[in-house]
């Protein structure tokens, strides 16, 4: 509530300015038009932004990148965006370091925030053009059947997708769009800016080196 009510503050201030200026009709005018003013106020403001003011921010400083704190975690659950971002950890990094799992899934949703990529988590894993290999993450246009061998593995990587569609892990990458392990140099590796390394992969930010980079 307190960021709901420091949303509305200038709001309510520039909608009460010219009472204060007057104030002829008294403190009890002046409360009845703060009133019609927070009113107002509340009818401007979308529900998706309302609901955005009303949540409380995600603690991002409550994660630890280690087995220990993985395994503590409670079993995760979630609907269809959750399950696309366990698979892609799953098949993309499920042998990485917890750190590197969730760097893995922090370029995923870093996509879904970018303009250049679908908006939502499983559209930015399945972009692709139906054809083998010309797809974003390899595992879904390979040809091979997407089967889970390892249920103790996706049980992990299940718990970073949670934590990271939760909001609660830290920024690790800087923005990073792209990856790829340290067995391969890719074209766009050398025109894209370099983030971070993390376990065997290397990140990437989708956008141009320049002569100081």
């Amino acid at each position: 509530m307190q960021r709901l009510g420091k949303a509305l503050l200038a709001f309510f201030i520039c909608a009460a300015t010219p009472l204060f200026a007057s104030d002829a009709d008294g403190p009890a005018a002046t409360g009845d038009a703060l009133r019609a003013a927070e009113a107002r106020g509340l009818r401007g403001i979308s529900q998706a932004r309302l609901g955005d003011l009303l949540t409380p921010p995600a603690q991002a400083t409550n994660v630890s990148f280690t087995r220990n704190w993985l395994d503590a975690q409670p079993s995760a659950k979630g609907g269809a965006h959750w399950k696309c971002l366990s698979e892609a950890l799953y098949f993309e990094a499920r042998g990485e370091t917890v750190r590197g799992q969730f760097a893995v899934a922090e370029v995923i949703m870093n996509r879904v925030r970018s303009a250049r990529f679908p908006d939502n988590v499983c559209g930015v894993i399945n972009q692709g053009t139906g054809k083998r290999y010309q797809c974003q993450f390899t595992y879904t246009c390979d040809g091979n059947p997407e089967t889970i061998h390892e249920p103790r593995a996706f049980e992990r990587v299940g718990k970073v997708a949670r934590a990271v569609l939760d909001g609660r892990a830290p920024d690790l990458t800087e923005g990073a769009t792209h990856y790829h392990t340290t067995a391969v140099r890719p074209r766009w590796s050398r025109v894209y800016t370099r983030t971070a390394a993390i376990g065997v992969h290397v990140f990437y930010r989708h956008t141009f080196q320049t002569a100081s980079n």
